[in-house]
C-alpha cells in the first residue's frame, strides 16, 4: 500500500480530494438556472465547453506559458477576445465551484493528511488545474502546491514535469514518495513517468471510507 520509509505523499485534486461527479451536478444546475434565462449570452456557455474540452484533447501538452495558452485556445475558436475567456472561465471554473467543494470532499481526506503530518511525512498536491483557492475553501494545507500552469511546470499530465518539481523542491528521492489520483491515464502515467509509485482512488469506496482506511493502515504500518 504505501512504499517503504514513505516521506512524501502527493495528491491530485479534481476527483481526488473530492467527489467530482456530486460538484458537476451542483454546476450544472447553477449554470443552467443562470443562462437558461439569458439565452443571449450562450456564448459564454460555449467558452466553458471549449477551455474544457481543448484541455482535455492536450494532455500531455507542453509550452512556454501554458496559463496563458488555455485561454487562448478557447478564444480562437469562438473567435473572442481573451479577456472575455478569462471573466467567463475564472467565473466558473474558479471561483463558484470553490464554495461546494467542502460539501463535496470524500471522508477521512483532512484526516489522513493530518496523519500523514503527524507523522512527519510531507504532503503536496499537483493538478492539471490551479488549485490554491480550492485547497483554502477545503480547509487543506499541505507543504507544497503545484499546478501544471505554474511557470515552472508549463506542461500537462501525463508528463512529469510537475511531479519532478516537487521531487526536486522538497529533496525527496521518488522511491520514498506516492502520488494518489483518480485517474491512471493522467495521475497513473504521469507517476509512471516520474518513477514515482501511485495508488488509484477506489471511485466505489471513496464517498464511504478509502481515505479513512488509508489512515487505519497509516497507523498500523507506523506500528510495525
Amino acid at each position: 500500500m504505501f512504499p517503504k520509509d514513505l516521506k512524501l505523499v502527493v495528491f491530485d485534486v479534481d476527483g481526488t480530494l473530492y467527489q467530482q461527479s456530486k460538484l458537476r451536478k451542483i454546476m450544472f444546475f447553477k449554470i443552467v438556472s443562470y443562462y437558461l434565462p439569458r439565452p443571449w449570452l450562450y456564448k459564454e456557455l460555449l467558452t466553458i465547453f471549449y477551455f474544457r474540452k481543448e484541455r482535455e484533447r492536450k494532455a500531455g501538452y507542453s509550452t512556454v506559458n501554458l496559463q496563458e495558452d488555455q485561454y487562448l485556445w478557447a478564444a480562437e475558436k469562438l473567435g473572442m477576445k481573451i479577456d472575455e475567456v478569462k471573466r467567463v472561465i475564472d467565473k466558473w471554473i474558479f471561483s463558484i465551484p470553490n464554495a461546494f467543494l467542502k460539501s463535496c470532499m470524500y471522508p477521512g481526506v483532512s484526516e489522513f493528511i493530518e496523519k500523514l503530518r503527524s507523522s512527519g511525512i510531507k504532503t503536496a498536491t499537483y493538478s492539471d488545474y490551479d488549485s490554491r483557492e480550492k485547497l483554502k475553501s477545503m480547509q487543506i494545507g499541505v507543504d507544497l502546491e503545484i499546478s501544471s500552469t505554474d511557470q515552472i511546470v508549463n506542461s500537462f499530465k501525463p508528463l512529469p514535469a510537475g511531479l519532478l518539481v516537487i521531487l526536486s523542491k522538497m529533496k525527496i528521492d521518488k522511491k520514498n514518495s506516492l502520488y494518489i489520483g483518480d485517474r491512471f491515464e493522467l495521475d497513473g502515467l504521469c507517476a509512471k513517468n516520474a518513477g514515482v509509485p501511485f495508488l488509484l482512488v477506489d471511485k466505489n469506496t471513496a464517498p464511504k471510507n478509502f481515505f479513512l482506511k488509508l489512515s487505519a493502515k497509516l497507523s498500523s504500518q507506523n506500528k510495525n
